[in-house]
């Protein structure tokens, strides 16, 4: 494909899932990938085997996004490794389940700080590497709930998520002088290993009210984030891309 040839990204949350999916694609697209996990390194090395196996660069970086030490170490290896950092999707994030009175202190916290800070820390240590060379792309994967609000979810999900997408026009109103693109994109009913909680009947019903009638897939979400980070999207930025069949269409 060659779209991001010479370009360097970090994918946080990129050892399983969407992360893995963006990561693999954006590497065929000819990009060196910073592999961000926070668990599994086994899984992110396996990622990284992936793409070193098609001829192009990774490493497997392990942060965890809510910590800002974490993530100025992670994006100083980046450019350690790479020479700089062109590219950064904000992927890494905790799907919350429960009831309002269910949601402890500690548990809403844990949720706003990989979801809103874990984003904020990571935009805060790249933009300034992009200002200096008026030239980036950040792509922030926003959620359906952060549209319409929470249904099946906890509430402090859809507002954690609602946070990143206001976060996502506030950068791009700010950063487009520079020659930074800020996106974000908002998916629902992708099929991931955080989705195995739906049985075969769940996923039947979902289908039905959706009008391209499937449900989505990691890839769905990578080839709209490659395409976000392109040139070919650089005039661009400030939105909320709905990625969900036609689920939610905005009026």
């Amino acid at each position: 494909m060659g779209k991001l040839e010479g370009k360097n990204a970090i994918v946080t949350g990129s050892s399983y899932g969407i992360g893995k999916a963006i990561a693999v694609l954006f590497a065929k697209a000819g990009a060196s990938v910073v592999v961000n996990y926070s668990k599994s390194e086994e899984k992110a090395l396996n990622v990284v085997s992936e793409i070193t196996s098609i001829g192009s660069k990774a490493i497997a970086v392990k942060a965890d996004v809510s910590k800002s030490i974490d993530v100025k170490n992670m994006v100083n290896t980046c450019v350690e490794t790479f020479g700089t950092i062109d590219i950064l999707v904000n992927n890494a994030g905790i799907l919350a389940f429960g009831t309002i009175e269910e949601i402890s202190d500690e548990f809403l916290e844990e949720v706003l700080a990989v979801n809103y800070k874990g984003t904020f820390y990571c935009c805060r240590e790249t933009v300034p590497i992009m200002k200096k060379k008026r030239y980036g792309k950040i792509v922030n994967i926003s959620s359906i709930a952060g549209q319409r609000g929470d249904h099946a979810s906890a509430p402090c999900y859809g507002s954690s998520k609602g946070a990143m997408s206001v976060l996502t026009k506030s950068l791009a109103r700010q950063l487009g002088p520079f020659g930074i693109n800020v996106n974000a994109i908002a998916p629902h009913a992708i099929i991931t290993p955080m989705m195995d909680y739906w049985d075969e009947k769940k996923r039947d019903q979902m289908k039905e009210t959706i009008p391209i009638r499937r449900l989505g897939t990691p890839e769905d979400v990578a080839y709209t984030a490659l395409f976000l980070v392109s040139d070919e999207a650089s005039f661009i930025t400030g939105q909320i891309i709905n990625l969900n069949g036609g689920y939610l269409m905005d009026s």
